[in-house]
Parts: C-alpha cells; structure tokens; sequence
C-alpha cells in the first residue's frame, strides 16, 4: 500500500505504522482472534466511504448523498447471505460486543434471564459475565464445563436450563477448542422457550464453509459474528437471524444503540465476504484445523497439558503449570523472541485472571501466510524453547533469531 502522504506529513505515525508492520512480519502471531486482511480488504477500509454519514438503511436514509453507499452496504448484506445461508442480516455493528449488545436490546427487557458460558471456562464477556453490562442489566446465568473432561456436558446446561427458565441461551465462546453441538442447544431452548442465540466470532469460517456446524441451519433465531478474525476482514460485526426479528435488530442498532454506521468498513467487509465465497477459502479454513492440530500434537509430545487434550478447531489453551509457569510470564517469555499469544485462564482456574495458569493461541495468522503442517512442528519447538530457556538472554537471543528466519519465508497476504 501506498503510505507516502502519511509519511511526508506525520513521519511520527508513519513510522509508528510501520514498526507495526515489520512486528507482524518478524514474528509469530499466534493470538486466535487476530487475523491479516488482505491488501483488496484494507484498501477499501482505507477509502472514501470513510466520508459519509449513513445513519438509517439501503433506500432508508436520514441523509441525502447515499446512492453509492446504499450499493455498497446492499452488496455486503447480499453477499454476507450467500456465505451463511442466512435470511436476513445487519453489517452495522461497529464490533462483536455491540452486536450482542443490540440482540440483546432487541428481544430481551431489561432484567430478562440470559444464559451463556461462564467466561473462566471458556465464555466471552458479553454473555452474562458480572463486570459486563450483559452482566449487569441483565439475570445472567452461566454454565459450566465438566471439571474432569473440560467439555460442555450438555445434560448439565439442560439441568441449568429447566432451573433458570431463561428468555435466551446463548452458544458461543471465546476460549473453547472443541465443537459446539449446536443442535442440542437448540432442543434445550426450545423445552424451556428461550431463544436460541448463537456468537461464532471464532469459527465463523469453520461454520460458513460447513468445517463446522451452522447454527443457522439447526434452526437458531440469531446468530452473530465478528468480521476481523477467521474471515479475515475489517474489524466489525454482523448479525444473521429469522426474518422475523429483522425489523427489532434494525432498531435495536440504529437509533437504539449506534449512529451512523462506518461504511468504509462495511466496504472492506463486501470484500472479505467475497474472497470467503470462492473456494480456496474452503482449503484456507481446512488448513487452519489442520496447523491448530498439528501444533497441539507438537505441544503435548513436548510435555504440555493442553484443555481437553486437544482441539477442533483454530485454538488450543495451553496449561502451564506443568512448566512452573504462570499464564503471565508464558506470554512475557514468548513476546521477548517475537512470538505472539495472550494469558488465558483454564477451566476451574487457582490463578487470579491477570496471571492465570494458561495461554490461548491459534493458528489463524499463520495459515493466512502460508504456513503448514511441518512449520507448526517447528513453531511448537520454538515455544517450547522460548519457554524453558526465558531466563537465558543469549539463548532467547538465538530463539528470536530463529523465529525471525522462519518469518521471512513468509510474506503478507496478498
């Protein structure tokens, strides 16, 4: 990309910009809700679109001036429908936590009881943790992961379920490599009458390309995404739900939660949904699973515990306490030879969340530049490396050395 008015005018920035670049470029990124765009998708991020204000919907607007932005929002939407097989959808939401908040707005009052994974076991924060507003204005309810197994039991969120009667219960996580039975939940909401709501921010791609089941397809009544990790486009959201609750969701996001949407991103987004129709994207998601399962077979023959002994899908979480590390100090040791993850609690943590007993990585970064089985044995022995040898400066010289060699075969996404 073509950063020249950027660095004539703000060499400060630009410089900033770019040692962003070259961080990305010289290291690992193993963090799973992170992804490369590619430059198709960043150019239509960084365009004209940026300059309009849209507030309202195609053919619907609260502004003069929106014949072009209507093409461009209609065209994510359409193509956004192809992708998932969904009936209706919204490109609006700015990211994943706003998104959810607007379902919530949309078919919940407050007080309702929701029901959603507990975040320490695997959750995300919007669904019903207590230091979120889903927490706070909202009964929130959360289930569990069997403390021997590490798996939903599904017969425990059944129990749960018929306990606490909630109006939604959520499918969905953040920090959970095994597969979700959407279908049960499904059966679950149903016995009790809630609606069935699902948050695939993670394994959108899995579920679009079949890798995965589709909520969509067992019947769930809306279902959300984020756009910026497994599909690789700009950070934003969608949500994908039965027709029915088309007209609540519009509201909910315009006027009830957000103004004007960003149609830059929703732009970049159309391109993203484009590229995730054609059929390499397919072949880009299977290799995904395959590195996860590759590096999680690298990592346990290496002596690390890892959640439920293994992964489904792009991520694993990885107990250090075999190692006599902290979650904290893993991700500081990693980080000081350019290999990127973050601290992550384990199900029935001791550790405080600051400096939990684990780390979460995936492999999403890495399949998006080009990297395969065999390079995940490496970055397995990399990580292992870096670990056992964070408090030797001239080894973990020798390891960022390495981690560097391996990056430069590998470009960004084109």
């Amino acid at each position: 990309m073509d950063f020249s008015n950027l660095k004539k005018f703000d060499p400060e920035i630009y410089g900033y910009v770019m040692a962003e670049k070259d961080r990305e470029m010289d290291g690992l990124e193993l963090i799973p809700s992170e992804n490369l765009p590619s430059l198709a998708v960043l150019e239509a991020l960084g365009s004209y679109p940026n300059n309009k204000y849209a507030e309202g919907y195609p053919g619907k607007r609260y502004y003069g001036g929106n014949e072009f932005i209507d093409q461009i929002e209609g065209t994510a939407i359409a193509r956004a429908k192809k992708l998932f097989g969904a009936e209706y959808v919204n490109v609006q939401p700015y990211s994943g936590s706003p998104a959810n908040a607007a379902v919530y707005l949309a078919l919940l009052e407050f007080h309702d009881t929701l029901m959603g994974m507990r975040l320490d076991m695997g959750g995300h924060l919007t669904h019903g943790h207590k230091v979120s507003y889903s927490g706070k204005a909202y009964n929130a309810v959360q289930y569990t992961v069997d403390e021997k197994t590490e798996l939903i039991n599904y017969d425990e969120v059944r129990k749960l379920a018929h306990e606490a009667k909630p109006r939604m219960l959520i499918a969905g996580f953040s920090a959970y490599p095994r597969a979700l039975d959407f279908k049960q939940f499904r059966e679950i909401a149903d016995e009790v009458g809630a609606y069935a709501m699902a948050d695939i921010a993670h394994i959108s791609g899995l579920c679009a390309t079949g890798l995965h089941p589709n909520p969509l397809k067992d019947g769930f009544d809306v279902v959300t995404t984020t756009t910026h990790k497994m599909l690789r486009g700009p950070r934003g959201a969608m949500i994908m739900a039965k027709p029915e609750f088309g007209e609540k969701i519009d509201k909910a996001i315009f006027p009830g939660f957000q103004g004007g949407p960003h149609e830059h991103a929703i732009a970049a987004m159309a391109v993203c949904f484009k590229e995730a129709l054609l059929p390499d994207y397919k072949k880009y998601c299977q290799q995904i699973v395959k590195n996860a399962q590759a590096l999680a077979d690298e990592l346990m023959k290496r002596g690390y515990r890892l959640v439920t002994g293994g992964t489904d899908n792009h991520l694993m979480l990885v107990d250090l306490r075999s190692q006599n590390l902290t979650g904290l100090e893993g991700e500081k040791a990693l980080e000081a030879v350019g290999i990127y993850c973050n601290k992550n609690a384990i199900p029935f943590d001791p550790r405080k969340p600051w400096d939990p007993s684990g780390i979460r990585v995936g492999t999403p970064v890495l399949t998006t530049r080009g990297m395969k089985e065999s390079e995940m044995h490496e970055v397995g022995r990399l990580i292992d490396l870096a670990l056992k040898k964070k408090d030797q400066p001239a080894e973990q010289k020798r390891v960022a050395a390495e981690v560097k060699a391996l990056c430069g075969k590998f470009g960004y996404y084109q």
